[in-house]
């Protein structure tokens, strides 16, 4: 029997150097309740120059794959996961991340028994806290940590505006991945570049092809929120780029020319434009969750249009 056949799915960790959390969300995945025989784990190690290679031959087992992707970028890495997967489905998880130990299992049992079968899945991501949340961090905000917890009931997407998946905890079938290309090189994190948002261009293109995106809250994993995200700082650097990523997002989509980029950054423009007060509040210190969150979504906008404006290159 062709031992290769029996893969459901593969469960991909892309990682950049930090093999200190690397262990945990290994050993998350050797602890799963599915059938040893029917999933793997593939570790794409993203040029890293710690310890990351010693640290998965340190877990090596039979269903263990370390693959080197030595051009530098998430989306790359991601992309390489999928490439080499044996499985029907593929599975990310974050390597700061810890799958529940039914993990694997609810996301097989989902793809294959809802109808029609879905484009993506994904679920719950708890939080980790390495220190006390601060009180300024509002809901709203704990989603880019990311912290997600949309429903206690499972259901299909139905605006992805309001609801995502991210890729922190995210499943595709293997075929979906294929026709759609994949993830896109023009977003997502590459060195000090901070892009986001490629898993939600994605889900925008499974959506675009025909497919479902499906929540469940079972496929569930816990994330750790580093000390260093707890800070105000982190989170206007956070939703600043959060602003360009929504340009390159929409650049990639609409591919609009120069002029097409001004027109666009336009209305933007107009609208903080007439809401000084805003702009205002941006050099105002405030502990108050609800203005903190105003000022990160100022961030947004001022990200955007300086996204539009040149702050992103052609992709």
């Amino acid at each position: 029997m062709d031992v290769d056949r029996e893969i459901q799915i593969t469960a991909v960790i892309c990682t950049h150097n930090r093999a200190d959390y690397l262990k945990t969300a290994i050993q998350s995945l050797l602890n799963q309740s599915l059938d040893q025989r029917h999933y793997e784990i593939l570790v794409v190690d993203n040029r890293s120059i710690d310890s990351t290679k010693h640290v998965v031959q340190s877990l090596s087992r039979p269903r263990v794959r370390y693959i080197y992707e030595p051009v530098l970028g998430l989306a790359h890495a991601r992309n390489a996961g999928w490439q080499r997967a044996k499985g029907r489905y593929v599975a990310y998880l974050d390597d700061d991340a810890q799958a529940s130990r039914g993990w694997l299992e609810k996301i097989v049992e989902t793809f294959e028994t809802h109808h029609p079968m879905p484009g993506c899945v994904g679920g719950r991501v708890d939080p980790v806290w390495e220190g006390p949340r601060p009180s300024w961090i509002s809901d709203e905000l704990v989603t880019c940590l990311p912290v997600i917890n949309w429903s206690d009931k499972p259901h299909v997407i139905a605006d992805i505006r309001q609801e995502w998946l991210v890729g922190a905890n995210i499943a595709f079938p293997l075929r979906v991945l294929q026709q759609v290309g994949g993830f896109s090189a023009g977003l997502d994190r590459a060195g000090k570049r901070l892009l986001s948002s490629g898993d939600i261009l994605l889900e925008k293109q499974i959506l675009k092809a025909g497919y479902l995106c499906y929540y469940d809250p079972e496929i569930a994993v816990r994330h750790v929120v580093e000390k260093s995200r707890l800070e105000k700082r982190w989170f206007r650097k956070r939703y600043l780029w959060q602003g360009i990523s929504d340009a390159a997002m929409q650049i990639l989509e609409e591919r609009p020319s120069a002029a097409g980029r001004i027109t666009a950054a336009l209305p933007l423009l107009f609208r903080l434009a007439s809401s000084p007060k805003s702009l205002v509040t941006l050099f105002k210190p405030t502990d108050d969750p609800r203005r903190f969150t105003e000022k990160c979504f100022t961030w947004i906008s001022l990200g955007h249009i300086a996204g539009l404006l040149g702050g992103v290159r052609r992709v």
